[in-house]
């Protein structure tokens, strides 16, 4: 009988520890978004002209600044200070933001195609979390999907750096859809089974899903339907 009690006790504790973690990963996601926001107006009001003058430069800076902090949130994941300083890139990735609002902002129904993204990017993200409750067998065979795939949208990335070739920008936008939704999946259903945590490195991985998602859907919408300026 003690035996059963323990075990019982032992499930409980378990499922309110998973609990926890998914509950302050999401109360800390929807933090993430307020200084992306403010990062987000600053960077639509602010000029940047020298990384049009060397976008090769400024684009591995950019690269190297963000997997520079990747690296810093997940040194300190344990502490405050990996929670200051996921705010501190939310920040950063809002800011940069900028250009590609500007962009649509430009346009007559610039307004409504960065909501049309903001939606879409909410419907994939609801979608994930809920197919991560429902689905029953273990995801661990994404692994080497989501592996392989980071590396060729990574090689993408850099390759159009230099290359510039719109055709292939928007397959590394659809790229990114697929894979983030992917990650999205992934890592709520490592949270709901244990396999993560901590809720800090839980959180980045599903604010870069929502942030690549984002760019990429509103990326493309510019491309389909964002033709007619003032």
């Amino acid at each position: 009988m003690d035996k059963y009690l323990n075990t019982s006790y032992q499930t409980s504790a378990l499922s309110a520890s998973r609990n926890k973690v998914l509950r302050n990963t999401y109360l800390l996601l929807a933090l993430t978004m307020i200084p992306t926001i403010v990062g987000a107006l600053m960077g639509i009001n602010m000029s940047f002209g020298f990384m049009r003058a060397s976008p090769i430069v400024s684009s591995v800076v950019m690269l190297a600044a963000i997997y520079g902090m990747f690296f810093l949130i997940e040194k300190n994941r344990d502490s405050g200070l990996g929670v200051a300083l996921l705010l501190a890139l939310t920040f950063m990735l809002g800011v940069l933001l900028g250009p590609l609002l500007q962009v649509a902002l430009s346009l007559r129904n610039g307004g409504q195609l960065i909501t049309l993204a903001a939606g879409g990017t909410a419907v994939v993200f609801f979608a994930m979390a809920t197919l991560s409750t429902v689905i029953k067998r273990d995801l661990g065979f994404l692994n080497k999907f989501m592996v392989v795939g980071g590396i060729v949208l990574m090689v993408a990335v850099v390759a159009n750096i230099f290359m510039q070739i719109p055709a292939l920008q928007l397959t590394i936008c659809a790229g990114f859809i697929l894979f983030s939704s992917t990650m999205i999946l992934f890592q709520l259903k490592q949270i709901i089974e244990g396999g993560e945590t901590n809720y800090v490195s839980a959180t980045l991985t599903l604010y870069m899903g929502i942030y690549n998602i984002f760019t990429s859907l509103l990326q493309i919408l510019l491309a389909v339907s964002g033709q007619s300026r003032d």
